[in-house]
């Protein structure tokens, strides 16, 4: 197999307040996130966690993407991030045209520090607006509201971030087509370089969870949703994967690296990892909470958990996300990326190549239109009998 290119995810765990749909690994703040309690423990737990995953597998090798998610880690400040990137330099090599990400909410930002974010090496922002109508903002659980969110923005043009994307929730309770159109037209306003739109749903151990909201059925999604395509197509923003849009040229580095089973590292709490050996493929994955994470890396005791991808869940795996690519990719790839012949992926796919869910052309492989619809059905046919 070969080394696909490498990336680095950084995981920030603390957020203001858990929303009610969110089910990512997230803890809301008991008290004020402090550079002393918090910060600084951290951004030194990061640095010994990345250490302790430098290994032969990234030995040579470049970060063509960085990425800061969470939880909110615009809740920390820009001099952490100036600290923590100027000793990742030091420890492994950067693309020269590396993308580093800011993953940001409007309600914890201090407008004064998108300079400051800027000059610590972020070039990259993107903003979790989720909607401008204030009424959606509260449902959704959201700290900010319109005027915060188009603040932000403007903000963060003006400091000089040149390259941003918008985050968007649709499918959204009482959310009518022309609603929805209505906040991308709002966001297209502001001219980002990248949109992403996504599906509200309702996913285990979250509050909606428990108490489920009442959203738009099938139809109305469908409705919603390729009003957002033809209004985002129109004004220039091409889809490239299910939830993204961008200006050409403007695609995440970072995501389209996880989507194209490229390799990356996963610090901090709860962050997973994949890498590519000579011929394996490893995935691992840190300690969730972030007190007991920081006090397993302080006693140097366990807080690393790692699984072999066996060959027979390479497919699937692989498929999981190439799948979801407009442009599809290359049978090359996957040969590449898992180490199985391209025949083999034909083969598995064959009844969803017949139903024209799936289609080959040009030695790529994409979902169609409509197999967009039976994804869920096409990936269980993959996964290997037990």
């Amino acid at each position: 197999m070969l080394v696909p290119p490498l990336s680095l995810y950084i995981h920030f765990p603390w957020c203001i307040k858990k929303c009610p749909y969110c089910d990512f690994n997230s803890h809301a703040l008991k008290g004020a996130l402090n550079a002393e309690k918090h910060e600084e423990k951290y951004i030194k737990a990061l640095l010994t966690d990345l250490d302790a995953d430098l290994d032969a597998a990234t030995k040579d090798r470049k970060l063509v993407s960085i990425f800061m998610g969470g939880g909110t880690p615009s809740l920390f400040s820009a001099k952490s991030f100036s600290i923590l990137l100027d000793q990742i330099k030091q420890r492994i090599a950067l693309d020269a045209n590396i993308e580093i990400t800011l993953e940001a909410n409007p309600g914890t930002l201090e407008h004064d520090q998108f300079e400051a974010y800027l000059e610590s090496g972020i070039n990259r922002l993107s903003l979790g607006v989720q909607s401008f109508d204030d009424r959606q903002l509260k449902t959704l659980g959201r700290i900010h509201d319109s005027n915060a969110a188009e603040n932000a923005i403007q903000a963060a043009k003006t400091a000089g971030f040149e390259n941003f994307n918008l985050d968007f929730m649709y499918g959204l309770p009482q959310q009518s087509a022309e609603m929805a159109v209505q906040d991308c037209l709002h966001a297209i306003s502001y001219s980002p370089t990248h949109l992403s739109f996504y599906q509200l749903t309702i996913e285990p151990n979250t509050y909606f969870y428990q108490f489920p909201p009442r959203l738009p059925d099938d139809v109305q999604q469908i409705e919603i949703q390729t009003a957002l395509q033809n209004t985002l197509n129109q004004y220039g923003y091409q889809q490239y994967e299910v939830s993204a849009y961008a200006r050409p040229g403007r695609e995440c580095k970072h995501n389209l690296n996880y989507w194209q089973f490229g390799d990356y590292l996963g610090i901090g709490a709860g962050a997973h990892s994949k890498l590519t050996g000579d011929d394996s493929i490893v995935r691992s994955w840190k300690q969730k909470h972030p007190e007991t994470y920081m006090a397993h890396i302080k006693n140097n005791t366990a807080y690393k958990m790692e699984n072999p991808v066996p060959q027979k869940e390479r497919l699937f795996e692989f498929m999981m996300n190439a799948l979801r690519l407009k442009d599809g990719i290359k049978l090359t790839t996957l040969q590449q990326r898992t180490g199985l012949p391209k025949n083999l992926a034909i083969n598995a796919l064959q009844h969803a190549i017949n139903q024209k869910w799936v289609e080959i052309t040009d030695e790529s492989i994409r979902c169609t239109e409509s197999g967009y619809l039976f994804i869920d059905e096409i990936l269980q046919r993959l996964l290997p009998e037990s």
